[in-house]
């Protein structure tokens, strides 16, 4: 039996309650339009409460901050104390009943241990969720605990459950270690209701620099967006002379230094830019100070990197003493930590199970973070290698890092090995997943030198030419691609699209049943996802060109889940029009009918016949495409990069593109002004449709 609502619980401080809610909420997201986050119970009603604030933003989701909680701990006190428990329930159930009504998911996440008191037991959580009706998910902390302990946890929480009649959906155990984690997958092999096993990850209990920020107020002084998200290991107090204080520097550390030691200040930027030396992730100047003023235009003249500083009021001691108590959050821009969170959740959990275990939405609804989820599992479900020839710039190191954290795909990135670490080490990332190959290798050089001369020897090509060519990035990892060391290749934020492109078509080729290459956008609207092509590519498509481009954008729409129904678009709809332009859709039309008479399709027809039902049930009543139109094949180029631009501006669609078609082997375009959740979505589009041509 499927469910509309599941229960959260820990039963220790620091269990992970967030990061498995977030796990359960990125399910659910790619699943279903309308989800609810319900907490029947938060500390207080004048602090507003972290975990709900989180899913608000971070899942954009349609609620009111007052519709996410039922009550506060002094107030579920005061009527405990009362006797009046079941009243209690009763609110609780006629709360979480309105939003079950009105969502079409409903995720709960109970009291925090750190709520309960002599009043408030534990045991209320199951009872809250056996009166909701909501299957219970239990997590238990496996830190500083035995095998057997956790052992019997996991089976004393299953009785209590089942003494209470609640359902039982899941039991995770998490901040498990190697070597317990491998003992407790043997112990648990054959126990239901499932079980899933979280491994203890170093980094998800680090704080951050916005931790800082936020936590002691700090003032920025030297500080990028990017910055906020930088891990901190250690707390350094620069007490020592420059000469001594250098050796004890480490990796990540957060130095504490009065803005007067110009020396240490320059001479931890000098270890920034040496070899020999760690990265330290931040500066903080106590007493509220300021470097001197030509020590500042000095950092300030820093073209490439620096060092985030920030500054607070406190003295020496007291900023070390406040920093000892910070705490790592998870918060909604903290992208490395929650890309690990979910990589590892992901590899942790059987999401195929879970999802078939959901009630779904019999609509046709896909929202553009829907989309967005969905591309992400689609490409983790058959994981590629896609190679990134652009490893200088920061954006695309960035988007690979959190590919690599969501274990979403392989990255191979080229360049230069021990330049391209101590950059993205400078930025404090961790690439070390990513394999590296250099772009002057010898012996690839040599193979992919004499390969791409004997293709194109007689065009003329000569071999020194060839090398020539392969000197170049994009023509390297292009072939890389072609003799299989890559599956795919995005580029183009420093690239020219011809430089993308261009190496494409000489050394990939289109397919047999494709010799054209067009492009689509995936256009991202409220409620549901479009296929516009092509708006990229193809000037003047004729008929043969445009009925191949219909062709292949009804397959790039399957391979991403979208049921082709195609619409050849035209000034004129059916019948009423006549004239070259339309006539050249209508043969468009009939020649992808004779290639695939299984494919919806409808042409020449207007755009609001094609989108709108009453539009479309006045001019083609008969139409299965008409008013229900998810492909949309525009007549020329002209028509095709406007419109896209016009529904992208006026309507707020998302627009992802453009995704190149027709190639034996993916390769895919980025807009130099591309930011890097754009790269983000084409690395992982280029490897599901790398799987698509398998």
């Amino acid at each position: 039996m499927k469910t509309k609502s599941l229960f959260i619980s820990a039963q220790e401080i620091n269990a992970g309650m967030l990061f498995v809610s977030m796990g359960m909420m990125e399910i659910l997201k790619r699943n279903l339009h309308k989800v609810a986050f319900f907490r029947p119970i938060i500390y207080k009603r004048t602090i507003r409460d972290e975990d709900i604030s989180f899913m608000l933003e971070r899942y954009n989701l349609d609620m009111e901050y007052e519709d996410t909680f039922g009550f506060d701990v002094e107030e579920v006190e005061h009527m405990i104390a009362s006797n009046k428990l079941g009243e209690l329930i009763n609110q609780l159930i006629e709360k979480f009943k309105k939003l079950e009504a009105k969502y079409d998911f409903v995720l709960c996440e109970g009291i925090r241990r750190s709520f309960l008191n002599a009043n408030i037991n534990f045991d209320l959580n199951m009872k809250i969720a056996q009166n909701f009706g909501a299957p219970y998910i239990n997590i238990i902390n496996a830190k500083e605990r035995s095998i057997q302990e956790i052992y019997e946890d996991v089976m004393i929480e299953n009785e209590n459950l089942l003494s209470l009649g609640a359902s039982h959906f899941a039991t995770f155990i998490n901040r498990l270690d190697t070597s317990k984690h491998e003992e407790m997958q043997k112990k648990l092999i054959a126990y239901e209701p499932k079980t899933y096993l979280l491994k203890e990850v170093e980094e998800l209990s680090l704080i951050s620099i916005g931790d800082v920020l936020d936590t002691l107020g700090a003032t920025e002084v030297v500080m990028s967006k990017e910055d906020r998200v930088r891990n901190i290991r250690k707390v350094r107090v620069a007490a020592l002379t420059l000469d001594n204080f250098l050796a004890h520097i480490e990796e990540d550390d957060l130095v504490i230094v009065p803005a007067d030691r110009s020396d240490i200040i320059l001479g931890l930027l000098g270890a920034l830019y040496s070899k020999n030396y760690p990265n330290v992730s931040a500066i903080i100047f106590p007493f509220d100070m300021r470097a001197h003023p030509n020590i500042n235009k000095l950092i300030m003249g820093l073209e490439k990197f620096n060092i985030p500083i920030m500054a607070v009021s406190t003295d020496t001691y007291e900023t070390a003493k406040n920093l000892s108590h910070i705490h790592s959050r998870i918060r909604p821009n903290s992208d490395r930590k929650i890309a690990l969170s979910l990589g590892l959740f992901n590899a942790a959990v059987n999401t195929s199970y879970i999802e078939q275990k959901i009630a779904s939405a019999s609509s046709d609804v896909m929202t553009p973070m829907m989309f967005e989820y969905k591309i992400f599992e689609l490409a983790r479900m058959n994981k590629k290698r896609i190679v990134l020839p652009e490893s200088s710039d920061e954006r695309i190191l960035r988007a690979a890092e959190i590919l690599l954290l969501r274990d979403v795909v392989d990255i191979i990135l080229v360049g230069k090995k021990e330049e391209l670490q101590a950059n993205y080490l400078r930025l404090g990332l961790d690439l070390s997943r990513a394999t590296i190959v250099e772009p002057d290798d010898a012996k690839l050089m040599k193979e992919f030198t004499e390969v791409f001369y004997e293709m194109r020897k007689a065009k003329g090509l000569s071999y020194q030419s060839a090398e020539d060519s392969m000197s170049k990035v994009n023509y390297f990892a292009t072939m890389m691609v072609h003799l299989g060391y890559a599956d795919g290749m995005v580029s183009g934020a420093i690239h020219s699209t011809g430089d993308t492109i261009r190496p494409a078509m000489q050394i990939i080729k289109t397919t047999p049943q494709s010799p054209l290459v067009s492009s689509v956008f995936f256009m991202c609207l409220d409620t549901k996802v479009l296929v516009y092509g092509d708006c990229a590519i193809n000037q003047d498509p004729s008929a043969v060109d445009l009925a191949q481009i219909a062709l292949s954008s009804a397959q790039t729409a399957a391979a991403f889940g979208i049921e082709p129904k195609v619409a050849m678009l035209s000034y004129s709809t059916g019948e009423s029009g006549s004239g070259a332009d339309v006539e050249k859709v209508r043969e468009a039309t009939n020649i992808v009918k004779a290639k695939n008479p299984n494919l919806l399709i409808e042409g020449p027809i207007q755009y609001d016949a094609a989108v709108n039902k009453s539009v479309a049930s006045t001019k083609l009543p008969n139409s299965k495409v008409a008013g229900e139109a998810s492909v949309f094949i525009f007549p020329d180029l002209n028509t095709g990069n406007n419109t896209y631009k016009a529904v992208q501006r006026s309507s707020g669609a998302v627009a992802i593109g453009p995704i190149l078609q027709g190639l034996c082997k993916p390769v895919n375009d980025l807009s130099r002004g591309c930011e890097v959740a754009d790269i983000v979505n084409t690395i992982a589009i280029t490897a599901i449709q790398a799987g698509a041509l398998k």
